[in-house]
């Protein structure tokens, strides 16, 4: 059959230290109180007192509830080593009968002055003696740092706790003892009800600190993660916009660059116009200067046109002479014949008019030479009519002097 616990554990606790030892012990605050107030008196000697409670198990744990302590009336020392005389022990039943009726003497408590938390040989023979029960506790505790070290006693030895439970309950009981021995204690029962009232609103200002300091580490956490949240946000605007930005500047520099291509093409394709153009026109040149024979007027009369078409007939002779076909050759010195002995009549002007037509056996340097006496224009005369190379001319054409 499982095992209950005869009572319920309490609810309004306060943990100290690591309690997953065995057994787990809960402290009711009046009794942590009265510990406190026999460290004032333990400033120059030990003093004592006997813990009274109760033990309870399950199948799964074991507890000790210590609700009371009485004071030892005296707690000797014999070759520095504490021991209980039996007037002390007397003294103690008595309180413990008539302040805990129900309550057993369950352990011992000790304040010290000086090597408070050491746990004498001495000790151990006092237990071993007077507290012999399975998980009988005892509690050390310096009298100056009020620093505490709980023992229980199984396997036939002590062995340290390393925490505890305080528990809040009404405790009758524990504050008449406390006010009763005010006198042996030192302390009258409005000190008692103050220190009491007083820690209970430590603790009460103590959690309210800490509720408030768990708000506030709330709102900065709340606030950094704002702030972070509207860094990014930002961030991720500004990125967008200078992508935008780049994707301008990309743009405008494509549209710069193929503008300066467009252009360079243009100006290599310009050359290469001008001599499709200027074919165009030696036809038409050519055309129209027949009908000018024809109809009888003379090369004053062609005035600019004639001009244009002789500049015009330069480019078309280095394009008809670079295709070297035979049928374009027959051709021009068939022209050129006819140009020929139309000149012939007027070979006294050749040239006169600042046009000179190709003769015969003629060649730039000739042609220099005829006009200006020397061949040092041969060059002028290539850029006048657009020339690239001086020895592609031909019978008839006509090229303005420079």
């Amino acid at each position: 059959m499982e095992r209950q616990l005869q009572r319920q554990l309490p609810r309004n606790v306060r943990q100290i230290g690591n309690v997953s030892d065995t057994p787990k012990i809960y402290v009711e605050d009046y009794v942590d109180t009265f510990f406190t107030q026999l460290c004032e008196k333990a400033q120059a000697e030990p003093v004592g007192a006997f813990l009274i409670g109760e033990m309870q198990e399950t199948e799964e744990e074991e507890y000790v509830f210590i609700h009371g302590a009485v004071q030892m009336h005296e707690l000797k020392r014999n070759d520095q080593e504490l021991y209980i005389d039996e007037d002390t022990w007397k003294n103690g039943y008595e309180d413990c009968k008539q302040y805990f009726e129900d309550g057993e003497i369950m352990g011992w408590f000790v304040a010290r002055p000086e090597d408070a938390l050491t746990l004498d040989p001495g000790m151990l023979k006092i237990h071993r003696k007077s507290f012999e029960k399975k998980n009988s506790i005892l509690v050390l505790k310096d009298a100056l740092e009020r620093e505490e070290v709980y023992y229980t006693y199984k396997f036939n030895d002590l062995m340290e706790i390393g925490g505890h439970y305080t528990y809040y309950e009404k405790n009758p009981s524990m504050q008449n003892y406390m006010i009763s021995s005010r006198k042996r204690n030192g302390v009258c029962p409005s000190e008692t009800v103050e220190d009491r009232v007083a820690k209970d609103f430590r603790s009460v200002v103590r959690a309210r600190e800490e509720q408030r300091a768990q708000r506030r580490a709330a709102k900065m956490m709340y606030t950094a993660s704002a702030v972070l949240i509207l860094v990014m946000l930002i961030m991720g605007v500004t990125t967008v916009n200078n992508f935008d930005k780049l994707k301008a500047v990309q743009s405008a520099l494509d549209l710069a660059k193929s503008g300066v291509e467009t252009d360079e093409s243009a100006n290599n394709s310009a050359p290469n116009s001008g001599e499709n153009g200027s074919s165009v026109q030696n036809v038409d040149g050519t055309s129209a200067e027949g009908s000018d024979g024809q109809n009888g007027k003379s090369p004053d009369a062609s005035g600019d046109n004639e001009t244009a078409a002789v500049s015009s007939g330069a480019v078309t002779a280095v394009t008809e002479e670079s295709e070297g076909t035979t049928g374009t050759i027959g051709q021009e010195e068939a022209a050129g014949n006819g140009t020929e002995s139309e000149q012939s009549e007027n070979d006294g002007a050749n040239g006169s008019n600042g046009v000179y037509v190709v003769e015969k056996g003629d060649t730039l340097a000739i042609i220099s030479k005829k006009m200006y006496g020397d061949v040092s224009h041969v060059d002028s005369i290539c850029k006048m009519n657009g020339l690239s190379d001086g020895n592609l001319i031909y019978i008839g054409q006509k090229l303005v002097l420079p």
